[in-house]
C-alpha cells in the first residue's frame, strides 16, 4: 500500500476497499506507525496484536482529549457540532457517553451500568431473541435482501425490548437510531432532539411506574456508597447502548451470513456439531467483525509502544482488524476457521473501555444465524452482495439471498436447543 509523506489515514481509499490487506501491509511495516486522523491530524497508528492489547489495558492512554491538560479540545468540540449538525446543548449526550470518560468518572459510570445490564438478563432474553429472531424468518419471502429484512431489525427489536420502549414506539427509535448512526450529518440534529427528548419521557415514566426493563434497573442502580446515576447520565447510557449497539451488531450478523455462505465447509461443520456455535461466532468476530477500529485515544504521559516513543498529547489509532490478523498471535490467520481457540481475540477491545454489549451481541448473533441456517437449509447467495464505503467499518448494503426450498419450522426440541 502506498502511502503519502504524512502517513496513512483511515480515509485513504485503498484501505476502505480493502481494509485486511491494507492494515495487514501497514502491521508488517511496524508495530507503530505515523499517520492521520480522519480529520489530517497526526496520530500513531498501532496494529499488531500485542501492541493494541497493551495501549488498550493502558490507563495512560485515555478516550477523552479533555483528561490530557492543555489540549485544545474547543476546537475538537465546534468540530464535532459542525460534522455531526446537533445543538451545542444536546451533543453531551451523543459525545460524552461512557465510551468518552476516564479515570474514576469512567469506573463510576462502568460499574453502576453492570449493577443493571448483568450477564444473568442478557442470558435471561435468549428466549426472546430467538422468538423474535423467528418472527422475522416467518416474514421472509423466497428472495429476501437480509440486511434490512432480518439482520437490521433483529438487533434493534432486541434492544427496545431489554431498554423497555413500547412496541408503539418502536418505529421513531429505528428511523432516528438509524439516522443518528449514519455515516452523513443530514437529519442528526432531529434525530437527537426526537431520541433525547424521548427517552427522558421514558425516564420519567419508569419512574412512575417500574418495569422489567432496563430503564427500571438503571434507575434503581446503586453502588456501596448510595451513588446512583443522574438523569441526563441515565439517558446518555440508554442512548449508548441502543444505537451503538443495534447497528454493530446489526452488520456482524451480515458479515456472519455471507462468510458461512462463501465458506461451506465450516457451515458444515456447524451442522455436524451445533456446539461449535460459540466459537464460531467468536471467530467472526475476529475475521469478518463490522468495526475495524478504536475510536481514538490520546497519551496522557509519554509512552514506549513498540520501541516507539508516544509523547504526551499524541493520538493513537489501535487497528483492531489487523491486531485480529496478526501472524504473530494467530495460526494461518487469514483462514476462516470455526474451531479456532479464541483466547486471544480483542473484537470487542480489551481493559477498562471493553464493549460493555459483547454478551449480548454475541448472542445475538449466534441465534440469528442458528435460526436462518436452521430454517433454510438451502439458503443460498443471489449475486455480489454490496458493501458499503464507510472508513473503519466493514458493512454490507445488500445482501440478497434465495432460500430455495423452505424447511418446516424447528421442532420443539430444535427450539429448546436454540435458546439455551
Amino acid at each position: 500500500m502506498t502511502t503519502t509523506p504524512a502517513g496513512p489515514s483511515i480515509l485513504d481509499p485503498e484501505l476502505v476497499a480493502d481494509p485486511y490487506g491494507g492494515f495487514n501491509q501497514l502491521r508488517e511495516q511496524a508495530p507503530v506507525v505515523r499517520g492521520r486522523t480522519a480529520e489530517g491530524a497526526p496520530a500513531w497508528y498501532v496494529s499488531r496484536h500485542d501492541e493494541v492489547r497493551a495501549v488498550l489495558g493502558d490507563p495512560r492512554f485515555v478516550n477523552n482529549p479533555a483528561s490530557v491538560p492543555g489540549l485544545n479540545v474547543n476546537e475538537n468540540r465546534e468540530r464535532m457540532l459542525v460534522m455531526l449538525d446537533i445543538p451545542a446543548e444536546l451533543l453531551p449526550y451523543i459525545t460524552e457517553s461512557v465510551l468518552d470518560l476516564d479515570g474514576v468518572h469512567h469506573a463510576r459510570l462502568r460499574r453502576l451500568v453492570s449493577r443493571a445490564f448483568t450477564g444473568k438478563r442478557v442470558q435471561a432474553m435468549r428466549p426472546r431473541v430467538a422468538a423474535i429472531a423467528a418472527g422475522l424468518l416467518d416474514g421472509l419471502d423466497d428472495t429476501p435482501d437480509l440486511i434490512p429484512e432480518f439482520a437490521y431489525p433483529l438487533p434493534i427489536t432486541v434492544i427496545c425490548e431489554l431498554v423497555g420502549v413500547p412496541e408503539r414506539d418502536r418505529e421513531l427509535w429505528r428511523s432516528a437510531g438509524s439516522a443518528l448512526t449514519s455515516i452523513t450529518p443530514e437529519s442528526k440534529g432531529e434525530a437527537a432532539r426526537e431520541l433525547v427528548a424521548y427517552t427522558h419521557r421514558l425516564v420519567r415514566s419508569r419512574r412512575a411506574e417500574p418495569a422489567d426493563d432496563l430503564v427500571t434497573e438503571l434507575l434503581g442502580a446503586r453502588d456501596e456508597s448510595g451513588d446512583r446515576l443522574s438523569e441526563v447520565e441515565l439517558v446518555t447510557m440508554i442512548l449508548s447502548l441502543a444505537t451503538a449497539g443495534h447497528e454493530t451488531t446489526a452488520h456482524l450478523i451480515g458479515n456472519g451470513v455471507q462468510a458461512l455462505l462463501t465458506h461451506p465447509e465450516q457451515l458444515s461443520l456447524l451442522r455436524e456439531d451445533p456446539s461449535r456455535w460459540t466459537s464460531a461466532v467468536q471467530e467472526l468476530v475476529r475475521w469478518s467483525a463490522s468495526i475495524l477500529i478504536t475510536q481514538l485515544r490520546y497519551a496522557a504521559a509519554d509512552v514506549v509502544v513498540g520501541g516507539q516513543l508516544i509523547r504526551r498529547g499524541e493520538a493513537v489509532q489501535t487497528i483492531l482488524v489487523s491486531a485480529n490478523r496478526d501472524p504473530r498471535v494467530f495460526d494461518d490467520p487469514e483462514r476462516f476457521d470455526v474451531t479456532r481457540p479464541q483466547k486471544n481475540n480483542i473484537g470487542f477491545g480489551v481493559g477498562p473501555h471493553h464493549c460493555l454489549g459483547a454478551l449480548l451481541a454475541r448472542q445475538e448473533c449466534e441465534v440469528a444465524l442458528r435460526s436462518l441456517f436452521n430454517r433454510f437449509p438451502d439458503v443460498a447467495l443471489v449475486g455480489d452482495p454490496r458493501w458499503a464505503s464507510v472508513p473503519g467499518m466493514r458493512q454490507l448494503v445488500t445482501l440478497p439471498v434465495t432460500l430455495r426450498g423452505r424447511s418446516t419450522l424447528l421442532s420443539d426440541r430444535g427450539k429448546d436447543n436454540l435458546e439455551r
